[in-house]
């Protein structure tokens, strides 16, 4: 079953509360989600987006994942 954009701000929200959070994509299956938060500062970008993709809680893991493709932007806060 495809995930909702609302669906995933709530998972990524649940690990970073403070963070701006912004998800877009409207099938469900190929989203983006850009997240700022200052757990990021002086993270690299690989360290960055594993973060994220732990936050999902194997939404992404294999054959059965509810969610495919998830472009990422993620930055600590200028």
């Amino acid at each position: 079953m495809p995930m909702h954009a609302q669906e995933i701000e709530d998972l990524l929200r649940e690990t970073f509360p403070d963070a701006k959070i912004v998800v877009e994509g409207s099938d469900g299956v190929h989203m983006s989600a850009m997240v700022v938060d200052e757990s990021f500062r002086g993270k690299n970008r690989v360290q960055q987006q594993r973060a994220v993709y732990a936050a999902l809680k194997g939404k992404m893991d294999g054959a059965s994942a509810e969610l495919h493709a998830l472009a990422l932007t993620t930055k600590a806060p200028d």
